[in-house]
């Protein structure tokens, strides 16, 4: 057998390989790390396990920018719409890379992500969460005793492209955070480039994008597909 050919068979395999792990929904892995859980926009809001949203409120929008992506509109008076995936297992530790532009019609702050544990009550409920208000973007960690620690803010306006990274070790007492924001690494207000704190509470913890808090005016979250992976690399290179 020739070089040539063998070379062209190993391909092939591997080809076929990359397909059949990409049918059973399963990403393969690479030097550049490995995708653990996406949603897809051509599946729709099926890719979450759950929305709480107002009917036709969530879905999949075109935009001019990023494509296909997804589309929260919390109306005023409503508290929240948001999607909820994937559950997530305390001591694991991985990267989450996604975009968002944000439109709020008031002066009230909204979550457009949150690591959510149950149950809320007596619990650090949201250990991580970033929260838009007033022209201003900001990550906050709280405590079991359900303090908030700002952590980072900076400047926003409304309609304007942002990409968040985490990479996050989920520990009661010793979780860790770390942050890009469009692609750089952020120092937090302590002066470290990584908190150490809560980020697991309760029973169940799982992650959450959207917009939530009650208030008097409309809100819009437009994001990219989440993705949660084993490398920063991995995380970010669809956002």
């Amino acid at each position: 057998m020739s070089l040539l050919t063998h070379r062209r068979k190993a391909a092939a395999a591997a080809a076929v390989t990359a397909l059949a792990a990409t049918c059973a929904g399963v990403a393969p892995s690479s030097a550049a790390g490995t995708v653990l859980w996406t949603p897809s926009t051509s599946t729709g809001p099926s890719s979450f396990k759950a929305v709480q949203c107002a009917a036709g409120n969530f879905g999949v929008v075109q935009d001019s920018a990023k494509g296909s992506v997804w589309r929260a509109f919390q109306a005023a008076g409503e508290e929240r719409c948001e999607t909820l995936s994937p559950d997530l297992k305390e001591g694991d530790t991985f990267y989450l890379g996604w975009s968002s532009k944000v439109d709020v019609k008031d002066t009230n702050s909204r979550y457009v992500f949150q690591l959510k544990c149950s149950p809320s009550t007596g619990t650090a409920n949201h250990p991580i969460e970033i929260d838009v208000l007033n022209g201003r973007v900001r990550l906050q960690e709280w405590d079991l005793d359900h303090v908030s620690h700002t952590l980072w803010t900076a400047r926003t306006t409304n309609n304007t492209w942002h990409s968040y990274a985490l990479k996050i070790r989920l520990g009661r007492t010793d979780g860790t955070i770390d942050f890009w924001f469009d692609g750089v690494k952020q120092t937090f207000t302590t002066g470290s480039g990584t908190f150490k704190g809560t980020t697991w509470d309760g029973d169940r913890n799982y992650l959450k994008w959207g917009s939530y808090h009650l208030s008097t005016g409309d809100a819009t979250n437009t994001f990219t597909s989440p993705v949660m992976a084993t490398t920063l690399e991995a995380a970010t290179a669809g956002s």
